[in-house]
């Protein structure tokens, strides 16, 4: 089997914010992981644990404080000629998470989704403008002929399919999905995904997907990414990571997933997590392979339980 490309990796990113004052935020922490060419990555954690600033930096929304992001072998901050970033800013787009706040109210919907095309050139002419917008509208599950209305015009879902083709405009390789669901109501929110997955088979593309309904990542994500307070506690399979979670605050996340059943919803008990009793003490604990394909955030001495614990769950396998 050919080796799979990586077309992103981070690695040792930091993002701090109000540097060498009181109120300093370390929002992302020494956080380092690649996303292979054609998968989706799923970024998950509670409100405030860094994810959208991982996203963000990425995408070069914010200067990183230090590390490297390294996409399609090109090390972002290096990108210095407005040639080179407009090629980046084609190649990798956002999916935002509100789909109300990041339309522009004023704007027809045929100019929001025409933005990146006018600024790439990618339009021979008005009439090939039109009919690339008209066929974006039809991909995402919209018609044609809402392409002359406003934003105020459509609901929640509608906004966000919208919101998707503008990604979708410039042909990119790359999408940060930003809790593109999170704002969506629940029946509309399995259309989204689905939309989501159709659209990557049809254009061959990679997907950082962040959430923090662990259910939804699950369904969408070929490999998860857990993170806790600007750092990743653990990276596997999405069917690893739900079936043998080695970090406690993966397991408590796990835990907290509501599950359609009455009888064992009455009898279930979430995992409290105390992040004192696992990250306050003065071990050095790093982000390491416990077993191929599985990463944990561990000090030396608890390595051994990890590995342990994930070499019996692969056995059982077999």
């Amino acid at each position: 089997m050919a080796e799979r490309k990586k077309i992103l990796q981070i690695k040792n990113l930091k993002q701090y914010f109000n540097i060498g004052k009181p109120d300093e935020v370390k929002a992302v922490d020494d956080v380092s992981f690649d996303i292979y060419e054609g998968e989706t990555f799923g970024l998950v954690g509670e409100s405030g644990s860094g994810k959208t600033t991982v996203g963000r930096s990425v995408i070069h929304l914010y200067n990183p404080t230090a590390g490297e992001i390294m996409f399609n072998g090109h090390n972002i901050r290096q990108l210095k000629s407005t040639k080179d970033q407009l090629e980046f800013r084609r190649e990798m787009q956002m999916i935002f998470q509100d789909p109300y706040a990041s339309l522009n109210p004023r704007m027809k919907v045929k100019d929001i989704i025409a933005e990146g095309i006018d600024i790439h050139h990618l339009a021979k002419d008005s009439q090939d403008r039109d009919a690339q917008v008209a066929h974006l509208l039809e991909v995402v599950g919209l018609n044609a002929d809402h392409s002359t209305r406003y934003p105020y015009e459509f609901s929640g879902g509608q906004r966000q399919r919208i919101g998707i083709a503008r990604a979708l405009a410039v042909q990119p390789k790359f999408i940060i999905a930003d809790e593109p669901i999170s704002a969506l109501d629940v029946s509309i929110q399995a259309q989204v995904v689905n939309l989501l997955q159709d659209l990557q088979e049809q254009h061959n593309l990679t997907y950082l997907f962040i959430a923090h309904d662990l259910s939804m990542v699950k369904y969408i994500s070929d490999r998860i990414g857990v993170i806790h307070y600007g750092r990743l506690m653990e990276i596997a399979t999405s069917d690893e990571i739900y079936a043998n979670p080695l970090h406690p605050y993966t397991e408590s996340l796990l835990s907290a997933v509501p599950v359609p059943d009455p009888q064992y919803e009455r009898s279930r008990k979430p995992i409290p997590y105390d992040a004192a009793a696992h990250e306050g003490d003065d071990k050095e604990r790093h982000l390491v392979e416990v077993v191929p394909g599985h990463f944990v955030r561990a000090s030396e001495d608890e390595l051994p339980a990890y590995r342990e614990k994930a070499e019996q769950y692969r056995a059982q396998l077999v």
